[in-house]
């Protein structure tokens, strides 16, 4: 496959084969699982005997593609792109088109439609969450032995403390349960929505910068003895756009307003970042510390996904080359920015493959020698080869699949079906048209009804989404709106 604009990925892939999924259920099962082996011996000959790795796992929320220096952006992120430079660009790395969903693959290696998150996200009235029966990646390294924290925006359940995060695997938690808060109030809708493990905490501080401040704490008291993963899930530069004036001032050659915090917001992140990494070096630990940083989806292009805070005149997220953002079956809502970072494990200007967010939880797995015998089959692939050898991505990426739309790419064709009245089914050739401008639908009827039909095996097998029936109730139970 070859793309101009995106770093390439290898022509060889990994992952399920069209004979495999013709192969009848049962071997469709096993090759869509991606379950991996992780046998001690082949595990540590593929990191060189090398010790189980510390894991930072930073997580942007609501970044577009192409607003990162290391993408060829004029925002400042010095620290991601001495990263990137330093490791793996990884440029065809696939997300969820929203956050709950994103979240919730991480979470747990399995594609939200398994467990009826996959449309939209949890709002704040919802009573719902990630369903507690499913085994986390969190509950996974802590089992293995590894200090587990969260530092940073959960969003997969807060109405019940069942959902919570240090219910969830997580020894620590530092950050708001909700979705969107105010970046200075720490707030929601007018409540108080940032937690100190279970209880609520009222502090002052632009939240980015106090996130940063607990990474870098936790960082300074972890014992170098034991492993460390730490989860760090900026609220930026997801909206309200607020950033300190300093680093607004930084922007001043921006014209639009909106644009310049939005910047902002994204250069204090990077700050942040650097400030957690130079941590980790402090304590002598930045040597054995796989970095994987990526957005949990596109920016936002289009004003009904922006959220809950009142957004006026152009969004300023820019996913360019790719089509469209957030919310969106498209490119530009899935296909993210995002790098990984182990020195001397992953050389420098490496460009693996294709590779999907959960690929995560099998692959850091593996590296900790974790067990996940106990969990649910899982969709996502041990991809440290890909990672550490160049060697072949996932073939198969699942965009997503609801009830009233799906999308799947098999190789280098992508198929999104909308099958709201009226229908449309779009087939793209993304080695050729990764900006997604030319629909093939008429031109491959054979492939078209190939990619369908996988998308229809996926529908057959889904759980009903949650969050429709619980938006519905919500709608039917706010008060009148006449006039007073």
């Amino acid at each position: 496959m070859t793309d101009p604009e995106i770093p390439a990925a290898p022509d060889h892939r990994a992952g399920p084969s069209r004979r495999d999924v013709l192969a009848g259920s049962a071997g469709l099962l096993a090759a869509v699982s991606g379950l991996p082996v992780f046998a001690p011996g082949a595990r540590a000959q593929a990191t060189g005997g090398a010790p189980r790795p510390h894991i930072l796992y930073i997580m942007a929320d609501d970044l577009g593609s192409a607003d990162v220096g290391f993408r060829g952006s004029d925002i400042k992120t010095p620290n991601l792109d001495k990263l990137a430079a330093g490791g793996a660009a990884l440029g065809h790395f696939y997300t969820q088109p929203m956050c709950t969903p994103t979240r919730a693959a991480l979470m747990t290696g399995r594609y939200p439609l398994r467990y009826g998150l996959q449309t939209a996200v949890i709002p704040s009235g919802g009573d719902y969450g990630l369903a507690t029966d499913e085994f986390l990646l969190p509950q996974a390294l802590k089992e293995a032995g590894y200090s587990t924290a969260l530092v940073g925006k959960w969003h997969l359940g807060h109405a019940d403390r069942n959902y919570w995060p240090c219910q969830r695997g997580f020894d620590r938690f530092y950050g708001p349960l909700l979705g969107e808060i105010d970046h200075f109030q720490h707030k929601a809708h007018g409540v108080t929505d940032w937690y100190r493990n279970n209880e609520m905490v009222v502090e002052d501080g632009y939240d980015t910068e106090l996130l940063g401040a607990e990474a870098v704490r936790l960082i300074g008291e972890q014992d170098p003895g034991r492993p460390l993963f730490l989860y760090l899930a900026f609220t930026a530069p997801h909206t309200p756009f607020q950033a300190p004036q300093a680093y607004i001032d930084l922007y001043s050659g921006i014209d639009d307003p909106q644009r310049r915090v939005y910047a902002a917001m994204i250069t204090a992140m990077d700050e942040q970042i650097g400030k957690v990494v130079a941590a980790l070096e402090a304590r002598g630990l930045r040597q054995n510390t796989l970095i994987v940083f990526h957005s949990d989806n596109g920016g936002t292009r289009n004003k009904k996904f922006v959220g809950e805070a009142e957004v006026s005149g152009e969004l300023p997220a820019s996913n360019v080359p790719l089509r469209d953002g957030k919310g969106t079956l498209y490119e530009g809502a899935t296909r993210v920015a995002a790098l990984a970072n182990w020195p001397g494990r992953i050389a420098p200007g490496a460009k693996p493959g294709v590779m999907h967010v959960v690929d995560m939880l099998p692959t850091l797995a593996g590296l900790a020698g974790a067990s996940l015998g106990h969990g649910k089959r899982l969709d996502g692939i041990d991809m440290w080869p890909t990672l550490a050898a160049g060697q072949a991505g996932r073939d198969e990426v699942v965009y997503n699949v609801e009830p009233s739309q799906g999308a799947v790419r098999e190789g280098d064709w992508k198929l999104v079906w909308k099958v709201e009245l009226p229908p449309k089914v779009e087939l793209f050739n993304l080695s050729k048209d990764p900006s997604e401008t030319t629909d093939l639908a008429e031109q491959h009827p054979d492939k078209v009804a190939a990619l369908t039909a996988r998308v229809l095996d996926l529908a057959r097998t889904m759980a009903e989404p949650l969050q429709p029936a619980t938006a519905h109730r919500l709608t039917l139970s706010a008060p009148p709106a006449t006039p007073r």
